[in-house]
């Protein structure tokens, strides 16, 4: 049997650990209103939701708990109670800590873990607000990326597009580390010259080898999302980056508050040519997370 593989999910215990974006009622967030999912969200859920649809296997991403430590404990207790999902989690980790050190070698006691995400960039209007953009100036940052590639650590890359030639120029200096493009670079103006804006920053990223691409997250810019409006997105990254550096990420329970997961696979089934399922459904991800999964790299969508 073979599988698809969900490179970007998200899951939480509100019990177990603390999150003060799901903790703070009636708060708007960048992608809405983030009410309908301020409750648990547990590995059966998100199972029962994408298992129909032919996942098998996934990769959990870091979702701004308070402790970026107490979450991946929690997510590695999920990954051992269930040993029957294959499941690798990208962790939380401030590359610009003077303890980095110490804080990967203590990430990377837990099996789990394959690579850490520290977000550049969520929207404009939120960043203007957090100053999270104020990464790539600090040379603190260069410095984690490094050590995290030489940990064997990959990163995952949140930001806007206006962000990105900015960003490729730091990460060419540091070649070494694999680096996922999380959300397809979150293009958040989908009006035809933001799209144009959006593909023509985006070679600066798909120029370096050493970064692929999720597609993932584009409901959160566009509530009412067709298949014939991100199509262009679609699209675009692969022909930039090529399949073998594309990735499938559903971006739930997030994604959850503007569709179903079983009509998300389905568009993505009819977007993705079917000479490049399995590479995007599949071996993209494995060959990334370093994933073990018991079955062959192969894609259930050309049965």
């Amino acid at each position: 049997m073979t599988h698809w593989i969900d490179a970007h999910h998200h899951l939480w215990d509100l019990e177990a650990v603390y999150y003060p974006w799901l903790m703070a009622r009636g708060v708007e967030r960048f992608f809405g209103d983030p009410t309908p999912i301020q409750r648990n969200y547990q590995l059966s859920e998100f199972q029962s939701e994408a298992a129909p649809c032919g996942i098998g296997a996934s990769i959990h991403i870091q979702v701004g708990a308070e402790n970026g430590l107490d979450e991946a404990r929690w997510v590695q207790s999920v990954a051992d109670a269930n040993s029957d999902w294959p499941m690798a989690q990208v962790v939380y980790c401030d590359l610009t800590s003077t303890e980095l050190s110490a804080q990967l070698d203590t990430f990377q006691t837990l099996p789990t873990v394959r690579g850490v995400r520290q977000i550049v960039g969520r929207a404009p209007g939120e960043d203007a607000q957090t100053g999270t953009n104020a990464l790539l100036d600090d040379p603190q940052f260069l410095i984690g990326l490094k050590e995290a590639g030489i940990c064997n650590l990959s990163f995952d890359l949140q930001l806007v597009p206006e962000l990105m030639k900015k960003t490729a120029r730091v990460l060419a200096l540091a070649p070494d580390i694999r680096v996922a493009l999380c959300h397809a670079g979150s293009p958040h103006d989908r009006s035809p010259a933001g799209l144009k804006e959006w593909a023509q920053n985006l070679r600066a990223l798909s120029n370096l080898p050493n970064v692929s691409c999720k597609l993932s997250g584009l409901g959160m810019f566009d509530h009412n999302w067709t298949l014939d409006s991100i199509r262009p997105i679609v699209d675009e990254c692969l022909e930039q980056f090529g399949p073998k550096r594309v990735m499938f990420g559903s971006n739930f329970p997030v994604d959850k508050l503007y569709g179903d997961y079983a009509t998300l696979a389905e568009v993505y089934r009819d977007l993705v040519p079917a000479e490049s399922h399995s590479a995007v459904f599949s071996e993209t991800a494995i060959r990334f997370y370093d994933l073990e999964v018991p079955w062959e790299a192969d894609s259930i969508l050309n049965r």
